[in-house]
């Protein structure tokens, strides 16, 4: 069974380790975790049952799959200092937004190095995440299933093909937690402005979010089927609708997800 270690031990890699853990993928006696915080690796050892370490290199040495879950700022210092014990028969994942591959190929010193881009969101947080992932040439097959397998733990993962793709993904589903946060938030106050109790208010629009998303994964079922479904004719929904489609609602939210989508593009070619 592969070793997977996590260069930094902050919520994502958590995540991450419950996931692999909690569904059976991987064992807790294969994950070791580094970080420079005593505390965080008191905790992890504690909670998950892993190995830990304050030593980077050390880990990189003993793990066939390395989960760089740190700052973006900090990637090329950390992967330069493992640039001696990366070898050609690692695999090195990097969780950090706008960072391309191409940076840490550079860090690396090694062209055929095998590294994988992963865009990852907060849902995984509570095991119900949606990953991109994008692995350099260098990897088979059978590696780049097994880097898919980890965030598969966490939620779904998909392998992109082209690595500019990564930022599409990053303005949806990196950015979109908060895009859809806010909707719950509206949601919700169009309720109180009609009366109801605050609490009620959000726990009617955060499930209705959930419950909809549940039917459209589950049932396969097109979002505009599920509209038409709830839109009787001259009822309460769709007189709803025309107000959303007056003020742009789906141009904005489409033009929120481009303008993320650039931001991230404009990100990576800063951090080549």
């Amino acid at each position: 069974m592969a070793k997977i270690g996590f260069i930094g031990g902050g919520n994502m890699a958590e995540a991450l380790v419950t996931g692999l853990i909690t569904s059976g993928a991987v064992k807790n006696a294969d994950i070791m975790v580094s970080d420079a915080l005593a505390k965080r690796l008191e905790h992890m050892k504690s909670a998950h049952g892993v190995e830990t370490t304050g030593d980077n290199k050390k880990l990189a040495g003993k793990s066939d799959i390395v989960i760089l879950s740190v700052k973006p700022n900090t990637i090329k210092k950390v992967v330069t200092e493992l640039k001696s014990a990366i070898t050609n028969k690692k695999i090195l994942v990097s969780i950090a937004a706008g960072i391309p591959t191409s940076l840490i190929t550079k860090a690396l010193g090694k062209k055929n190095a095998k590294i994988v881009r992963v865009m990852p969101n907060t849902p995984a947080l509570v095991l119900a995440g949606a990953s991109a992932l994008y692995c350099t040439p260098a990897l088979n097959a059978k590696e780049r299933e097994s880097v898919r397998k980890i965030f598969e733990s966490v939620g779904i993962a998909y392998i992109v093909d082209d690595e500019k793709l990564m930022d599409a993904v990053t303005g949806l589903s990196g950015s979109g937690p908060a895009f859809v946060s806010m909707f719950v938030e509206a949601l919700a106050d169009g309720g109180v402005k009609m009366g109801l109790p605050r609490d009620m208010s959000l726990m009617l629009a955060a499930q209705t979010v959930f419950g909809t998303a549940k039917m459209i994964i589950e049932n396969q079922t097109h979002p505009a089927e599920l509209k038409d479904k709830v839109s009787s004719p001259g009822g309460t929904t769709i007189e709803g609708i025309h107000e959303l489609e007056s003020g742009g609602f789906r141009a904005n939210v489409i033009s929120a997800v481009e303008a993320a989508a650039y931001r991230s593009r404009e990100l990576s070619k800063e951090g080549k």
